[in-house]
């Protein structure tokens, strides 16, 4: 079936269609908390050449804040913390180094630093960018888990886009 020549048809979503406007207001993003600190690390890593999503759920169940990938197959995992008191309630954050190549914390200016353990890479965040105090330990994948990994952001990125651009599909994964 085809539209009529008269309706207007639109384009897939790219990353060039989610650039932020000059006039979007600031106060879309709070002054504290996990909203701005996740911008500005996603913002952080694309600068360095990592596209990224939010909340990717890992083989092992657990939820990583934020999962980056470059074109050299680099993964990356950013556990995001808002506070003092949502970091010392985490403990599961260790279990996130067996997923990645490089793991961090990131945090908002006014968090004593001192307290991320020094075996972790350091950002300070906020809504506009992140700055790195302190480079991760690269540990490799291996091979496998490295091919696993990405092939499941990939799915998970697709069927997210999916979601946006198509809003009222559903689709019976029961099938699957």
């Amino acid at each position: 079936m085809t539209e009529p020549a008269s309706a207007p048809v639109s384009a897939p979503i790219s990353t060039d269609d989610v650039t932020p406007s000059s006039s979007a207001p600031d106060t879309l993003f709070p002054a504290s908390g996990a909203v701005p600190i996740f911008r500005g690390v996603r913002r952080a890593l694309a600068a360095r050449g990592f596209v990224s999503m939010a909340e990717f759920r890992l083989a092992s169940g657990r939820r990583a804040d934020v999962l980056a990938i470059d074109d050299a197959g680099t993964v990356v995992i950013v556990e995001v913390k808002s506070g003092v008191p949502d970091f010392r309630s985490d403990q599961k954050w260790p279990e996130y180094q067996d997923w990645c190549d490089a793991f961090y914390f990131a945090v908002d200016d006014a968090f004593p630093t001192e307290l991320i353990p020094d075996d972790c890479g350091l950002m300070v965040a906020d809504a506009y960018g992140a700055e790195v105090l302190r480079e991760a330990p690269e540990r490799r994948l291996a091979p496998a888990r490295r091919k696993t990994l990405i092939l499941r952001a990939a799915l998970t990125g697709a069927a997210r886009l999916h979601r946006l651009e198509d809003p009222a599909f559903s689709q019976d994964r029961s099938a699957l």
